[in-house]
């Protein structure tokens, strides 16, 4: 027979709900239930593709002390995992003349924490990477221990480590609503109808969709955005021992990786794709983003401005102020809600832990002050934005 009831459900397995069920299932073994819309590793959300920048480079001491949990936690996860999955390559920021991020929120931030990093000018930085065509008035820092997440590969030991500590995990299994029955919440699904003590929910893109069940609704803005990998001219010049993973730190801004899980560099812009809905999303290519991101490849990186060898898509679900969602639902202690506002891959795996210890312990060991989900700006009618990070 079907077990219907878990002392805590999982709502969304993709990088954080994958997280959030492992480290639940650590304590908790087979009390733990996941469910997952669509299949288990599907790409129709934010989570699926070889690589997710991980880096200490942040703009507030609040983000650089997780960005150091968050390394920690992918730590253990490889441990227990037997498997390397962060991988080293280090981190170039780069600052165009009058840039519109400020780099002393960086250095400022770095500073405060102890982060070790350069300051370097366009000269030195193309002498390390000459792939790089910068005007002389570039400014750049570069830390040692930026790199990437292989986001896919971080998703399947999460979920296999879940698995195997005794977490059931279903996938075509979209939540309807939940509903406090009882003392517990009853979360209904097309198979059926299961009950539980708490429930993570990790969604996405569906996010109102889900806490609509309990009268809430966040002012998110969903956008389609797309990355894409090109067939550099020589693409060992860009392997990840000889390319560091990079931030154009400007508006708009354009990121990168070295050759990973792909035979070639791939490219991007931040949050330079149309307005969507979970609904209205395509999935197809937006050839004025595309035309951005060649034309930043071909100006500043040219050696790899060739070939598109592949192109994904996915959503970007972001608060206003750009900030994490790490709260329960104002009025539903027992209802947790997670949000990586489309940086937080990095902090999937401590994101995770961090959940699991609220819906356990009713408290987190981590500083997550500044993500609740009543904060002033979610409060507001018509919120200001400010998506830059």
């Amino acid at each position: 027979m079907t077990k219907r009831d878990y002392e805590v459900i999982v709502v969304g397995l993709g990088g954080i709900g994958s997280g959030a069920a492992y480290w639940l299932s650590r304590r908790l073994g087979g009390g733990v239930l996941g469910l997952e819309r669509f299949e288990i590793g599907h790409t129709n959300g934010a989570s699926e593709d070889h690589s997710r920048i991980i880096r200490l480079s942040y703009h507030t001491p609040r983000y650089v002390r997780l960005a150091h949990e968050a390394y920690a936690a992918w730590d253990d996860v490889e441990r227990e995992a037997g498997e390397r999955l962060v991988v080293r390559t280090g981190g170039l920021d780069l600052w165009p003349e009058g840039a519109a991020i400020p780099m002393r929120d960086y250095t400022a931030s770095m500073d405060e924490c102890g982060v070790a990093y350069e300051r370097l000018d366009a000269g030195e930085t193309m002498r390390r990477w000459p792939q790089w065509h910068l005007p002389r008035s570039v400014q750049a820092l570069y830390q040692p221990d930026g790199g990437i997440a292989p986001a896919s590969a971080c998703n399947r030991a999460h979920r296999r480590l879940a698995r195997e500590h005794g977490a059931t995990l279903r996938g075509g299994s979209p939540v309807e609503a939940i509903r406090s029955v009882g003392g517990e919440l009853e979360v209904r699904t097309p198979q059926g109808a299961y009950r539980c003590g708490k429930v993570v929910i990790a969604v996405d893109s569906w996010t109102n969709q889900v806490i609509g069940s309990f009268g809430a609704r966040l002012p998110l803005t969903i956008t389609q955005e797309q990355v894409v990998y090109f067939a550099a001219q020589d693409p060992v010049r860009f392997a990840p021992e000889r390319f560091p993973i990079w931030i154009w730190m400007d508006d708009p801004c354009f990121y990168g990786f070295p050759m990973f899980g792909a035979p070639g560099p791939k490219a991007a812009q931040d949050v330079g794709g149309r307005e969507v809905t979970p609904e209205t999303r395509t999935g197809e290519a937006d050839p004025a983003a595309l035309a951005r991101v060649r034309g930043f490849v071909e100006r500043y990186l040219p050696e790899a401005a060739g070939p598109v060898l592949e192109l994904r898509t996915c959503p970007y679900t972001m608060p206003p102020d750009r900030d994490f969602l790490l709260d329960s639902v104002p009025g539903e202690p027992n209802a947790l809600v997670a949000l990586g506002a489309a940086h937080g891959f990095k902090f999937a795996s401590l994101f995770g832990r961090i959940l699991s210890e609220l819906a356990l312990d009713g408290t987190t060991r981590s500083d997550i002050s500044g993500f609740e989900m009543d904060r002033p700006v979610l409060t507001m009618a018509d919120p200001p934005k400010s998506f830059l990070v």
